[in-house]
């Protein structure tokens, strides 16, 4: 459970930087909202964004693993992109504001994500888990 709400909190930022980086081709929120419901929106998109990811998306890499091992992991961007826009369609059903201009800039923003979640992940630290998994100097 902690590793999955480090996930989502992880995902909301690299959202929101990617939202600013990408000025309007990626919309949380609409523009008239308080910093409050801007902060809602996120952590909703964020929190479709991580299931969708921990669900669909190995499912989606395992059945393209021969495409992924044949354009050197490539293919990965347009799975990323694809479940960036899934995540689209899925807030939009909910009524949360969440736009992206269109595939390329799905891809785009989903390499602005993935760095910011690698840089993120690094300031936050290792886990629990891994902390007890290491095994002690000798």
């Amino acid at each position: 459970m902690q590793r999955f709400l480090s996930t989502w909190l992880v995902s909301a930022v690299a959202l929101s930087v990617a939202a600013w980086l990408l000025g309007g081709h990626m919309d949380i929120g609409q523009s008239g909202d308080e910093s409050a419901g801007r902060i809602v929106a996120v952590l909703v998109v964020a929190l479709v964004f991580t299931l969708v990811n921990s669900i669909i998306g190995p499912v989606l890499k395992l059945l393209s693993l021969p495409f992924i091992v044949l354009t050197l992991g490539l293919a990965l961007l347009v799975i990323n992109a694809l479940l960036l826009l899934l995540t689209e369609q899925i807030t939009d059903a909910f009524d949360v504001v969440f736009h992206i201009d269109g595939f390329w800039w799905a891809v785009l923003a989903s390499i602005v994500i993935s760095v910011s979640q690698s840089v993120v992940g690094a300031l936050v630290g290792p886990s629990e888990r891994q902390v007890r998994g290491r095994r002690p100097e000798r």
